[in-house]
This record gives C-alpha cells, structure tokens and sequence, in this order.
C-alpha cells in the first residue's frame, strides 16, 4: 500500500526537493501551497498523513491550518508533523497544542522525517 502524503509548503524550493525526496521513498504526494489549499486538498484527497509548514507567508499560517483540520470530523484523524525552522522548545509544545502529532525541523533530515512518519503510520506505507 502506497501512503499519500499532503505537503503544506509555500516555498516553491523546499516543496519541489522534500516532494521529490518523498517520492523516491515510494510515497505518492499531493501539496498544498497554502493554508487555504491544504484545508480544500486535505477532504478531498485524505492524505495518511500530512506534512505542515508552520511558517506560511499569506493568509492563515500552519498552526492556524492544523487547528481547522483537527475541528472537521472528515481530517480530524489524519497525523500532522509541523515542519519548521524554529527549533525552540516552546514552538515544539505550540505545534503539539493545535493537534500536531509530531515536529521537525528545517533543513530536513530526510533519514528523520521518514522515522517519524513510519513512526504514526507503519514502514510498510512505502511502495
């Protein structure tokens, strides 16, 4: 079984390479370049897991975004790991707050990431 990923990133760089990487691992990926698209993409494509820039530049921010998809009982389940360039403790306990199951840091430790994942939905989601 192939696990699809949502990839919530506004920066077209860091969205085409971790995409890209993630596919090389066998996941199939879909992406939302903002909050507002991740909240119509993420009922309608049920993503296993959801990858959430916290740090969006225009209109609602990933904190904001992961917030909403835990109130609608259609995404309420699906595992968010926010992704960010802070690493302080206190953004970390602000993430898990708004539902995040997880946190990691920029820039992407790929070999991380990917144990975190198969952490909340099982190694055998890769192709």
């Amino acid at each position: 079984m192939t696990a699809k990923l949502l990839l919530v990133e506004d920066n077209e760089m860091n969205r085409d390479m971790l995409s890209r990487r993630l596919r090389k691992q066998g996941f199939s990926v879909c992406i939302a370049v903002d909050g507002e698209a991740a909240l119509d993409v993420a009922p309608r494509e049920m993503p296993d897991l959801i990858l959430m820039d916290v740090g969006l530049g225009d209109g609602i921010d990933g904190m904001e975004t992961t917030r909403r998809l835990k109130t609608d009982p259609r995404t309420a389940a699906i595992p968010v790991i926010a992704l960010t360039a802070h690493a302080l403790a206190t953004d970390r306990e602000r993430c898990l707050a708004v539902g995040c199951a997880d946190y990691d840091t920029k820039p992407i430790d790929l070999e991380r990431l990917l144990a975190k994942i198969a952490a909340l939905i099982g190694p055998e989601a890769r192709s």
